[in-house]
């Protein structure tokens, strides 16, 4: 994908500066703190992600990247500071109001999360037989065109435990925008995949960005994805975020940020849930 810069890029943390948050951003948090028992993850975190683009988060084990994406789908809520989804701000909709934001969501969790005793069929149509708006046979034909369309044709009667790990996660894709949400979350998507199979989950989620224009965010560690992939990159190292394209992350002349870029493959495998 072409790299694209809306902004030059922004570096917040120890040196205090103003972030910039586009207008064009979709999804937003202002000064956000979380804390986990007495490990504080965010002490004042602001960033934004950009309406329609491919936004790749990064950082270490235990930095806050899945933290983030369950702050957006109100899994979560901050102990100070505000989440933003679509002008909403998601920590004071009611139980009804995240219901209905979440229909704007689509979600691949790590590992995929597929139902272990349901057939892959039934695990893909069942966001739409939970709204209740379609016949069997609608949702049947729905079924069939989003598993075409991720690769993953003549599956339907296979379940989770017969499927590849690539396979496995095209799955649990199909099922995340079975209902085309306008925004895709998606936790760690290439975690335990070989190369060729990381290749073809990043095409189809560049794929699935083009043509149905959704904004997406993809928590990583695979950073030779990311540059490829993302048209913006969060990077989250301690108390410092950097912002920006993935041609402004090469150029960036901040040591900690250019180690990281250099020494990043070694340094990001996944050790437990941030």
């Amino acid at each position: 994908m072409a790299e694209k810069s809306d902004s030059t890029l922004q570096v917040t943390g120890s040196r205090p500066v103003v972030p910039l948050i586009p207008a064009n951003n979709y999804i937003s948090l202002d000064r956000v703190r979380m804390v986990y028992e007495n490990r504080c993850v965010f002490d004042s975190l602001s960033c934004g992600f950009p309406r329609g683009r491919v936004s790749v988060v990064l950082g270490g084990s235990g930095s806050g990247k899945s933290t983030i994406l369950r702050l957006i789908g109100g899994l979560i809520r901050p102990l100070a500071g505000v989440v933003t989804v679509d002008g909403q701000n998601v920590g004071r909709l009611s139980y009804h109001g995240l219901n209905v934001l979440r229909r704007k969501l689509g979600m691949v969790f790590q590992g995929g999360a597929l139902l272990d005793s349901y057939t892959v069929f039934e695990n893909v149509a069942l966001p739409l037989r939970e709204q209740r708006l379609q016949s069997e046979r609608e949702i049947a034909g729905a079924v069939h065109e989003i598993l075409s369309a991720v690769g993953v044709s003549d599956a339907d009667d296979l379940l989770p435990g017969e499927l590849s790990g690539g396979m496995l996660r095209r799955v649990a894709l199909a099922r995340a925008i079975i209902r085309k949400p306008e925004v895709l979350l998606c936790d760690e998507p290439f975690s335990g995949l070989d190369p060729i199979s990381i290749r073809r989950m990043e095409a189809l989620l560049v794929q699935i960005n083009r043509e149905f224009g959704m904004t997406m965010i993809v928590v990583s560690h695979d950073i030779p994805s990311t540059m490829r992939m993302a048209d913006h990159v969060l990077l989250l190292l301690g108390a410092r975020i950097w912002e920006g394209s993935p041609a402004e992350m090469r150029r960036s002349d901040d040591a900690e940020a250019a180690e990281f870029f250099r020494d990043g493959p070694e340094r990001l495998q996944p050790q437990g849930k941030s």
